[in-house]
């Protein structure tokens, strides 16, 4: 049995109780002892009154204390903590293990998803990439990564840095080109869900075959009068640019092939 304790009360950690509270209704080997949020108001909705505290006074004995917080405030918050030589994780993909205050056994615990509030995720399939100092700390980790995930990975830090970025591309930097293409469709009155069979389609392809297998359009054909058209019906300066940026990269791509 895998005792937790989550610090934070931001969407991530919101997720994650609803997962580890799903897990331990399941009869997984993990007990949610309690959760800290600066105002318990923000998860009465999730969690009794008794399992909030608003001290880190009063958090009580775990196997591992998981901080879900905004990157800029883990290093604040581990170094509140009030006990040593106990396994303090945190949840980002960018930030060292070294933010963590050295008092504690140190580690990450970094589920590899989006998560947006309100919209629900199934756990089991996400990655939880794990980094620990000491062996049977990575242990604590891995149980309790597959109480909720079939897909605990342990990685290195630069490993887990290269990932964070390639998730942004393919994640925060794709949605940012949703929402370009949503608004080129509402300056022309087209309706945007014409395109979701594209999205979902396009999404499908790289689970069978590489994105550089996959790329299609008219920058790999070289359509030189199709892309002129396009850059013509563009009128914002951004827009134009990261279409003309974007298509020099697929072309500069394939030469490298």
């Amino acid at each position: 049995m895998v005792k937790v304790v989550l610090i934070g009360s931001g969407n991530l950690a919101q997720h994650l109780i609803v997962a580890f509270q799903k897990a331990e209704k399941s009869g997984n080997a993990i007990q949610l002892l309690q959760v800290y949020a600066r105002s318990a108001d923000t998860l009465s909705h999730l969690l009794p009154a008794e399992k909030i505290t608003s001290s880190f006074d009063t958090l009580q004995n775990a196997d591992v204390y998981i901080i879900a917080v905004s990157d800029n405030a883990i290093a604040t918050v581990a170094s509140q903590l009030p006990f040593e030589n106990k396994l303090v994780v945190h949840t980002s993909g960018a930030m060292p293990m070294d933010a963590l205050d050295v008092k504690n056994r140190r580690g990450v615990f970094y589920p590899l998803q989006t998560f947006t509030k309100n919209k629900k995720v199934a756990f089991d399939g996400i990655p939880i990439c794990l980094e620990t100092e000491q062996m049977e700390d990575l242990n604590i980790l891995e149980a309790l990564a597959k109480t909720i995930s079939k897909k605990g990975i342990t990685i290195h830090p630069e490993q887990r840095k290269a990932l964070h970025v390639a998730a942004v591309f393919v994640n925060n930097f794709t949605n940012h080109l949703y929402q370009i293409g949503e608004t080129i469709c509402k300056e022309h009155q087209v309706p945007f869900d014409i395109l979701h069979p594209l999205i979902e389609e396009t999404a499908a392809k790289i689970k069978n075959i590489s994105p550089s297998e996959a790329q299609t359009g008219p920058a790999i054909r070289k359509d030189s009068k199709t892309i002129a058209a396009h850059q013509a019906l563009l009128n914002d300066p951004t827009q134009k640019q990261l279409y003309t940026i974007l298509t020099q990269s697929i072309q500069d791509n394939v030469k490298k092939l």
